[in-house]
């Protein structure tokens, strides 16, 4: 039963559902309640940037100053004047912009964004107006005022800022229904995007924060809904066992970084040692890692599962005219920057009517005292006599005054006292005319070239207070990480062939592998089929596996060597394929779809062997060859839905494998893409070279080392990297540097003797460094002389290093270059050189397998006829091979 009242309007239907609905004061209270959240706490006004809580601590920090230090906790109380909330929510935004470190000047602790220690109680720390803060946010000639909320006091509507300052600090912020969440800009970059704005040229703003790290701004959709940034930690090698994380992620800190890095941990998809926090003044994480774990894929690893990358979505939201705005970082600055020219004219004209005020006044002292009218007034009884005698006295004196005269200017000029009458100075009066003339001319030049002087204004706010606020924030593009490339292999994976069943908890079967539980599993089973799953428990995947492993997606360098034959008591066919990406956990037919197809011979290959196998037939009727060898290398590599090559039309009694064969694929192309500054396959960046399986990378830095390592696509460099390049054993590398300690240029050249370590090759002097380092066969460097006082300038030297010096080892000291002083050394074009020529790999033709979402029956059907037929006297092949083999 309900209740009928005053408030609630009720009515029942034949279902006995109640609809009630809200009326008197109900109706509005949630719509009033949202607008006070939205308009008086959560949103910052685009005109000054401030929420309410900051407008009013500003306001009250300025009404304290007076150049000294205040206590928190004496602002914190005065705030509350004009702020109707407690003082711990006033505390907590004023911690907050004092950390911004732009507009408070703040004495004491006031907690570390980098560590996430938060500030001291308000009673201990301290603050005051900062130099920017003074000039940029007050005005009190042209701030618009209100009551306060309890009428005894006046607070700012808005404050005068003349500075893109919300776009500065950021904002961020929840209220009912929406929110808003806007990303701190460069100090710096936003003075130079309000001058491009003035200029009428575009502009881009990105975001900087004051955690630095790296960041990627390709889908920052200019900060508005839809948006997205990813934010990285700048994580370095410091040896092969140890990681150092330098900078963290906005909206992170050291204590949630390494709570997520534990927690990795602990989920095995990572595997460290210990960590240690060394932060101080900067950050300085180390992650120590056990032998025999790839710090490199450890790097990827953290940025996979951890809050060493995290994705920040951006919201631009700002109140404008009482009502929520979504709005994008360029129009905002667009806006800020044309609030500020308005603010700049305001202010020249409040000046401009000061100084005419001025000159007004000052022109009547001057006529009243020259002309002596004061003595007009002697014989006057009465104050209205007063006034009228010297208005009559200046009537004949004020043609050239800019406007009438008032009464309020003549009773100035009764107050004038007797001594300032006596000691008057014509000449002095006017040169104070004079100036205010000028300063009036140079109001109206300002008020008629308003552009100029807004640029003007802006100029001088980057160079007052632009030095130490250069970027943070490093802009790159990132690659994405792979997790299944880089997660630890953190279980292990066991398979039941008989029964068919693979999985991590079948620990008394056959061990396969060790694997992570995001991998996928592929399996073959001797009745031709294949399938993909996702690693679990237990699954079953159908009976007789005859191959199961960890799959990779988009691997074309797997080769699967196959001979099955079609149907009960068909023909035998051969086949090689690779698998890049199929259906999870649907079943695929490998043979030409016959029942009772069996497989004879299967071989998984890692980089594409091609072993030989032989061929016994069973004896039948008049078979006069009942035995030859099979070399894969002559078949085609195709896709998984071919049919093959004919083997034999006889039955077949076993297939043996006679030898191992070497690789048939192409040397795969790799590419340094620069951006990203990572290796790929893909064709982005510069062509670094072809590489065989045992082929290495040489990498230099300008920091003096050098090293040989695997072209593996996970690979991160130094920024210091100088020369990265396909490594030629023989080609020696010729060194140019600077001997710190006999204070001499030396030249030597070497040859890489341990492929496997990283080296210094100059000497480990403070003073040292490496001038040019060349790897071409006959590099010529020019040496530019100092001139000497008194002396003619020596002519420049040409060197050709591989006469200069032989080859020695990376240790030797080198030759000395020259003893005069040297300006500068050039790299000149290379002598020419026949260069030994690689010995080409053999290569066969790789054709593309059929796209994964045809799955009808039309894709096992794709070679009925083989590229190369076969009949039972054929002879298809030899080389060598490598990878899981399996006979029946």
């Amino acid at each position: 039963m309900i209740e009928e009242n005053d408030d609630l309007n009720t009515e029942h239907d034949d279902n006995q559902e109640t609809i009630t609905r809200v009326t008197g004061m109900y109706k509005d209270w949630f719509l009033d309640y949202a607008s006070y959240v939205i308009l008086e706490r959560a949103v910052p006004a685009i005109e000054d940037g401030f929420k309410p809580v900051q407008r009013r601590i500003m306001h009250s920090m300025k009404d304290l100053d007076d150049g000294r230090y205040n206590k928190v906790a004496n602002i914190v109380g005065h705030t509350m004047q004009y702020h109707p909330h407690g003082d711990a929510s006033i505390a907590d935004a004023m911690v907050q912009i004092g950390q911004k470190d732009l507009l408070i000047d703040t004495q004491g602790n006031w907690g570390n964004i980098l560590t996430g220690d938060s500030a001291a109680a308000s009673r201990y720390i301290e603050a005051r107006l900062s130099k920017f803060a003074l000039d940029v946010v007050y005005n009190p000639k042209i701030t618009s005022w209100q009551a306060s909320y309890d009428g005894r006091r006046k607070e700012p509507v808005n404050l005068p800022v003349m500075f893109p300052l919300l776009l500065a600090q950021g904002g961020e912020g929840i209220a009912v229904g929406l929110s808003t969440k806007i990303l701190p800009h460069n100090f710096i970059e936003l003075i130079d995007a309000s001058i491009k704005h003035l200029n009428g040229k575009r502009f881009t703003l990105y975001p900087d924060f004051p955690t630095a790290g790296i960041a990627d701004f390709s889908n920052y959709n200019d900060g508005m809904r839809g948006g997205r940034v990813r934010v990285r930690a700048k994580i370095s090698q410091l040896d092969k066992y140890t990681l150092v994380i330098t900078e963290i992620p906005f909206s992170t800190n050291t204590s949630s970084l390494i709570d997520s890095i534990l927690k990795a941990n602990d989920k095995g998809k990572i595997k460290i040692k210990k960590i240690e926090d060394n932060t101080a003044a900067d950050v300085e994480i180390l992650v120590h890692l056990p032998s025999g774990i790839s710090p490199d894929k450890t790097i990827d690893a953290l940025y996979a599962f951890t809050n060493c990358e995290v994705s920040i979505s951006p919201l631009g939201c700002v109140i404008e005219d009482n009502k929520p705005l979504f709005v994008g970082v360029s129009e905002m600055l667009r806006r800020s920057t044309d609030n500020t020219v308005q603010l700049l004219k305001s202010d020249l004209e409040v000046k401009l009517n000061e100084l005419e005020e001025q000159w007004h006044f000052a022109s009547l002292e001057r006529i009243f005292i020259e002309k002596r009218i004061y003595r007009d007034i002697e014989e006057e009884e009465t104050w209205e006599g007063v006034i009228q005698a010297i208005d009559k006295g200046l009537q004949p004196h004020i043609k050239h005054l800019k406007r009438a005269i008032t009464e309020d200017d003549i009773v100035r000029l009764t107050e004038i006292r007797i001594k300032r009458i006596s000691k008057f100075d014509i000449d002095k009066a006017q040169q104070k005319i004079d100036a205010l003339e000028d300063q009036i001319a140079e109001i109206k030049h300002h008020l008629a070239n308003l552009i100029d002087y807004a640029i003007a204004y802006f100029t001088r706010l980057k160079k007052d207070y632009g030095a130490g606020r250069e970027r943070k924030t490093e802009i790159r593009t990132f690659d994405d990480v792979d997790a299944t490339k880089v997660v630890i292999r953190n279980t292990k994976l066991y398979v039941n062939r008989e029964e068919g069943f693979i999985g991590t908890s079948l620990k008394r079967d056959e061990y396969v592998c060790d694997c992570s539980d995001i991998d996928d599993i592929i399996v073959f089973t001797k009745d031709g089929k294949m399938m993909i799953t996702k690693v679990d428990a237990k699954t079953f995947v159908g009976k007789d596996i005859i191959h199961v492993a960890v799959f990779k997606k988009k691997d074309k360098r797997t080769i699967y060597n196959m001979i099955y034959r079609d149907g009960k008591g068909g023909p035998t066919y051969v086949k090689r394929f690779y698998v890049t990406g199929t259906t999870r956990d649907k079943e695929y037919d490998l043979t030409n779809g016959s029942s009772n197809s069996v497989v004879w011979y299967f071989s998984a290959n890692p980089n594409g062997e091609a072993e030989v196998v032989t061929v016994f037939l069973r004896q039948v009727g008049s078979i006069k060859k009942l035995k030859w060898d099979l070399d894969f290398a002559e078949v085609l590599i195709k896709g998984r839905a071919s049919k093959g090559n004919l083997v034999t039309k006889y039955s077949v009694k076993k297939i043996e494998l006679k030898e191992k064969g070497v690789s048939t694929l192409k040397p795969r192309k790799i590419w340094f893409d620069d951006a990203v500054q990572r290796l790929n396959v893909d064709e982005r960046g510069e062509l670094i070279g072809e590489f065989r399986g045992e082929d290495r990378l040489l990498v230099i830095t300008q920091s003096g080392t050098v090293k040989t390592i695997l072209p593996e696509l996970t690979t991160h460099f130094d920024d210091d990297m100088i020369v990265l390049e396909k490594w030629v054993p023989k080609k020696p590398i010729s060194v140019i540097y600077f001997d710190g300690e006999k204070e001499r240029y030396f030249v030597k050249r070497f040859l890489i003797e341990n492929e496997n370590k990283e080296e210094v090759f100059i000497s480990d002097h403070s003073k040292s460094h490496l001038e040019i380092v060349s790897t071409d066969w006959k590099p010529l460097a020019e040496v530019e002389f100092t001139k000497e006082r008194g002396k003619d300038r020596k002519d420049n030297l040409i060197v050709n290093l591989e006469e200069f010096i032989a080859i020695k080892g990376i240790t030797a000291l080198g030759n000395q270059l020259t003893k005069e002083k040297v300006n500068q050394i050039n790299l000149l074009d290379p002598l020419p050189y026949d260069a030994p020529e690689e010995i080409p790999a053999e290569e066969i033709e790789v054709v593309g397998e059929t796209e994964v979402s045809n799955e009808s029956k039309n894709e096992t059907t794709t070679s009925n006829e083989a590229s190369k037929s076969t009949t039972d006297d054929d002879d298809i092949g030899n080389k060598d091979g490598k990878g899981q083999i399996t006979l029946f």
